[in-house]
């Protein structure tokens, strides 16, 4: 499983090493991401296809509340023959608190994961994203989760 698991951030890194695709259609944007966490979502574009993705997010029921910054480096590759349609993955890391019903809570820290389309509306300000997020927590026990997908709507500028 170990062996997998660095054979797979090796193959990562090096796509994102070798990807110089033109992908960018926007500088920015600033809207909400929608799904199992949501919260306020920006993203901005440090070159022509890497982006910077930061979300602060919550989840809030009767058992379970959470708050968490997320942090992710992406990168955008367009579909051929779609225009304004980009593919992304990338990855980062999260820290955040959390606190349940039967326990006062903790923070955690984690590494994630990120692929996803990247929709920009052409003469619009406006932005679609649908993503899946795994996420590895570390802290303060290890857990996968992988039920992370969801929608974020922005404004770009």
């Amino acid at each position: 499983m170990k062996k997998l698991l660095l054979l797979s951030f090796t193959v990562a890194f090096l796509m994102l090493a070798n990807t110089n695709a033109q992908a960018q259609t926007y500088e920015n944007t600033i809207g909400v991401r929608l799904g199992p966490y949501n919260g306020i979502n920006y993203k901005t574009f440090l070159n022509s296809n890497k982006a910077l993705d930061l979300n602060l997010s919550f989840r809030n029921n009767e058992d379970f509340n959470r708050l968490f910054f997320t942090a992710l480096y992406e990168v955008h590759n367009p579909i051929e023959g779609a225009p304004g349609l980009l593919w992304f993955y990338g990855g980062g890391g999260s820290i955040g608190s959390y606190k349940r019903k039967d326990f006062d809570g903790d923070l955690f820290f984690s590494a994630d994961g990120v692929i996803g389309l990247d929709y920009k509306i052409e003469g619009a300000p406006i932005n679609f994203a649908m993503d899946w997020r795994p996420r590895l927590e570390i802290t303060p026990n290890s857990d996968l989760r992988s039920n992370d997908l969801g929608l974020a709507i922005r404004f770009t500028f």
